[in-house]
């Protein structure tokens, strides 16, 4: 994979871990949280997406509408299945199991669906960041855990829906040559549609959800898209089966500042999991 692709990879981490730490601050209903960040990246996406139209840099079209469409109920699958996985099993078993095996799956989806090549170096590094990856979230059998089946359950549940939406959207962007901005301002506008009907069902309280929450939806609305059009762009330069496990090297940043942030523990096992990854991505980038 070339540097300058590697490097945008790592930039969307970085973004990716910006919102998810801003998340982690919320504090009103989860759905409305949801809703609000999800439609204030539609309306800050939107019009960059029309300008590029204007440019003649995506021409509307079936393609657009299909894939867009295919993306938003991907997309609001993985949002409904983590919440779903969270609620009924700890957090501690699904999310590393989902952040871990949505990847590999990814991998093996694009090599097998795509028709995609890597050399044996590229798999090794892809192997080695998710391993980092699994390293830095832990053990999550651990004695302490409850229902852990149900959780590895749910974890996978949501990996495959990663590793679906993932390989969609490559395909989309590369196959069906959609620009990346216009095409997830698209998704992210149909999302929007989607979940309306949950957002009307709560419509009393969407006003103490934007005060409770309003740094953090600005924060997520900015930061969200522009991770994931990063990753889009990256994917149009570089195989996905090496774009999804480096896009979730985000954990292991994540998982370092909240050390720092939220005095949360085992640094030195995060520390070895970063050197990790640190040393899949070089066996990547080159």
């Amino acid at each position: 994979m070339p540097p300058g692709t590697v490097a945008m990879v790592l930039a969307a981490a970085v973004a990716h871990a910006v919102w998810n730490l801003a998340s982690k601050y919320k504090r009103g209903d989860a759905v409305l949280f949801v809703c609000a960040y999800t439609y204030a990246s539609a309306l800050l996406c939107i019009p960059i997406s029309l300008a590029f139209m204007a440019d003649g840099q995506q021409v509307p079209g079936w393609q657009l509408a299909a894939g867009a469409a295919v993306s938003a109920v991907l997309h609001t699958a993985y949002s409904l299945t983590l919440q779903a996985g969270y609620e009924r099993a700890e957090l501690g078993v699904v999310y590393p199991v989902a952040r871990g095996t949505g990847p590999v799956l990814a991998m093996l989806f694009a090599i097998l669906l795509l028709d995609e090549q890597l050399t044996a170096a590229a798999m090794f590094g892809a192997s080695l960041v998710v391993a980092g990856i699994l390293v830095v979230t832990g053990n999550p059998f651990r004695s302490a855990s409850r229902r852990p089946l149900q959780g590895l359950l749910w974890g996978a549940a949501t990996g495959a829906t990663i590793a679906a939406y993932t390989v969609w959207d490559g395909y989309s962007v590369v196959a069906l040559h959609l620009a990346p901005v216009s095409y997830y301002a698209a998704t992210l506008l149909l999302q929007s549609l989607i979940l309306t009907p949950s957002l009307l069902r709560r419509r009393h309280r969407i006003r103490a959800a934007i005060r409770a929450d309003a740094v953090p939806i600005l924060i997520v609305a900015v930061f969200s898209p522009l991770a994931y059009i990063l990753v889009l762009t990256a994917m149009l330069k570089a195989p996905v089966a090496l774009v999804a496990p480096l896009r979730e090297s985000s954990i292991v940043i994540g998982s370092l500042v909240a050390c720092r942030l939220f005095g949360e523990g085992h640094l030195a096992r995060r520390i070895a999991g970063a050197v990790i990854v640190l040393a899949g991505i070089a066996a990547i980038s080159l």
